[in-house]
């Protein structure tokens, strides 16, 4: 089993990698003293998926457990979904001796991360991801929260889990648009990190579908540190950890305006089109690299399909989003590989341009 240290300042946990992870998770609670009582917040896909190894280790654990399950989309990802968490820690009695453990992916990360920082004004949190989205970034970093008014993540806060187990094996029952979920945030980190891992992901980018267990160990492996060493040197996002947000700009909105009806990491792919788009159109990246570079996000132009989409309605609702400042929209945008600028702003129709231009890409008829 891989170990990753994430060495943020006061916040240093670390993250296991590896194939039945999950059987450990007993034993590195125990490791790492954290007797406490055991508030389980999952997605019911997962639990109808894992029952067996979940059931395993609720009946071996000494202390109290109670396992609290939910339906992980978007839709639910809001303050009903958090009190109904709520209702159950105070009903079975649970208090700040309480580890609240996410089993899911970013959703449900998100959502039990929010609980646990929250209750009781906070509490031990611990992140088993079992989704390629939240293996690769999702479960680092500290982010929690949920949605409000057609906004995504505005309510929220840091709250750092006490470590993060990642169980390859949980992988193999990702349906292909999970895998696909999970591609979109990877392809963000080819443009942050380097040369080498672009490369890498465009030349195996069929083993990656495939979920090669080697290759896709070094891929989690990869985001992971590279997230670690940004969070390290700015947990709250005062200056460098906005480049993680490169594309998430464009993509939260675009959520919104389909309804939700393509998933985070779909959207995060059109929304690195559109920021592509956006650097070229602006005098940012050079116009031979640009078409280079969008030659990765566009493999999946196949396996992200939206029938329709309304860019002034994405242009309004990224005016929501909660990066802006002085009630202007600030992008992310790109001049090389790991060369990112941020707090960009840019006119309406540039943008509007380059929604259109990045996602008629992915529109079928």
């Amino acid at each position: 089993m891989k170990k990753i240290e994430i060495k943020i300042p006061g916040n240093e946990y670390p993250v296991y990698i590896g194939a039945n992870a999950f059987d450990s998770l007993d034993k590195i609670i125990r490791s790492k003293k954290l007797f406490r009582n055991l508030f389980i917040i999952i997605d019911k896909n997962v639990l109808a998926l894992h029952r067996q190894d979940i059931t395993r280790f609720t009946s071996n654990f000494s202390g109290k457990v109670f396992v609290h399950e939910f339906n992980a989309c978007e839709q639910e990802k809001n303050f009903v979904s958090l009190q109904n968490i709520f209702n159950d820690m105070i009903i079975k009695e649970f208090s700040r001796d309480t580890i609240v453990i996410a089993v899911g992916g970013g959703i449900t990360g998100d959502l039990a991360g929010f609980s646990a920082a929250t209750f009781m004004r906070g509490v031990l949190f611990v992140q088993v991801a079992t989704t390629l989205l939240a293996a690769v970034d999702s479960s680092v970093g500290g982010k929690t929260g949920i949605n409000f008014n057609e906004t995504k993540n505005v309510i929220g806060s840091i709250h750092q889990p006490n470590f993060v187990l990642i169980d390859t094996e949980f992988l193999k029952t990702l349906t292909e648009e999970e895998i696909i979920c999970g591609i979109g945030e990877i392809l963000k980190y080819a443009f942050l990190t380097d040369q080498k891992f672009f490369i890498s992901l465009k030349n195996n980018f069929a083993k990656l579908l495939k979920l090669d267990a080697t290759f896709t160990s070094k891929v989690i492996e990869t985001c992971i540190s590279f997230k670690g060493d940004v969070v390290k040197n700015d947990e709250k996002e005062n200056g460098l950890r906005k480049i993680l947000n490169f594309g998430h700009t464009f993509a939260h909105a675009i959520e919104v305006e389909q309804n939700h009806n393509i998933k985070h990491g779909q959207a995060v792919a059109l929304g690195l089109m559109c920021a592509l788009d956006l650097s070229k159109r602006i005098g940012l990246l050079d116009e031979k690299l640009f078409t280079e570079f969008i030659k990765l996000p566009l493999l999946l132009k196949d396996k992200i399909l939206i029938k329709k989409f309304d860019a002034e309605r994405i242009y309004e609702i990224m005016k929501r989003d909660k990066k802006n400042q002085d009630h202007q929209i600030k992008f992310v945008l790109l001049s090389d590989i790991g060369d990112l600028v941020v707090d960009v702003e840019v006119g309406k129709d540039e943008v509007i341009q380059s929604i259109l231009q990045g996602m008629n890409h992915f529109i079928y008829s």
